[in-house]
């Protein structure tokens, strides 16, 4: 058996910059941020004076919150500003903004999955010889979405908060896509009823938070609902295959659990891929960002 990968993607619009105690310091296109890690346990290479020099943006948390803060920015700096993609033959165009949540509007480290996508998508448009259904669950601002469908992919996205979707067709709309489906609902009611009205799909790529809310109060808390998710993801495939990409931020959750929970669910992969997502600063400490597993099934690729 083939044992877990690091893997971070090449991508000229980001670059983190440093990280260390418990902050992270990133470059998006020209504008750099300053937020909270929670895994940047080691000492800053830098010293405190050039991250104050280098910083357009310090996100700040509010007194007595984990979660909410305010942004504390630079003159000139924008709240809101675009970044690019480019892999091959696809090259998105994603909007950045800065939320009370310390969040910046994606996930740079997914571009690795979204090469993925786009690779595999192009690959089962011929082998199927009709685009692929690809469902995107707990999907954000959309990078895995654009990703699918820029390769030919038929996309239905599916998240729970209404401005994050808005934001999504947003980015669509300015990497000159269209035509994408979108759900706002909670993701596991939402697959509960697809697995019942028997839909199929030829890819599936899930990316739960560690808790959620859904636009009607449901709760989302990933140990306890992962085992279902998964089952009715499962009973989603295509008959005939497909591939699934699971990514997990929760920290404590390895890569080897996620192998184990869909190897559990799923069939036999023809290919699996499992490990986890990274960036390396400019002194080359390597900040692990989220766990992967990724899998092709059945016979419909070219591999």
């Amino acid at each position: 058996m083939k044992g877990p990968e690091i893997l971070t993607p090449a991508w000229d619009d980001y670059e983190l910059i440093d990280c260390g105690g418990f902050e992270k310091m990133e470059r998006f296109g020209r504008w750099v941020t300053v937020r909270p890690e929670p895994q940047a346990i080691w000492r800053k290479s830098l010293p405190d004076a050039e991250w104050e020099r280098m910083a357009d943006a310090v996100f700040r948390r509010d007194a007595g919150s984990e979660e909410r803060g305010r942004w504390l920015l630079r003159k000139g700096m924008p709240e809101r500003w675009f970044t690019e993609y480019c892999y091959r033959g696809m090259k998105l165009r994603m909007r950045m903004g800065l939320t009370s949540f310390k969040h910046v509007g994606l996930f740079p480290e997914q571009a690795e999955n979204w090469n993925f996508i786009y690779d595999t998508v192009q690959d089962m448009k011929v082998s199927l010889g009709k685009e692929p259904r690809v469902l995107n669950l707990f999907a954000y601002t959309g990078g895995a979405s654009l990703a699918a469908h820029s390769a030919g992919a038929d996309v239905t996205h599916v998240d729970a908060v209404r401005q994050v979707v808005s934001w999504a067709r947003e980015n669509m709309e300015a990497s000159g896509l269209d035509g994408i489906r979108w759900i706002v609902e909670d993701a596991l009611k939402f697959v509960r009823r697809e697995v019942r009205r028997g839909r199929k799909y030829d890819g599936i790529i899930l990316d739960p938070p560690a808790y959620g809310r859904g636009p009607e109060g449901e709760k989302w808390v990933l140990e306890q609902n992962i085992g279902e998710m998964l089952e009715c993801c499962a009973a989603l495939l295509a008959e005939s295959g497909g591939f699934l990409v699971l990514n997990l931020y929760s920290m404590g959750l390895s890569a080897l659990l996620a192998k184990s929970v869909v190897n559990q669910l799923f069939p036999v992969p023809v290919r699996e891929q499992f490990g986890e997502l990274f960036f390396a600063d400019r002194a080359k400490k390597m900040l692990p960002l989220g766990v992967f597993y990724r899998a092709l099934y059945g016979n419909v690729m070219k591999m």
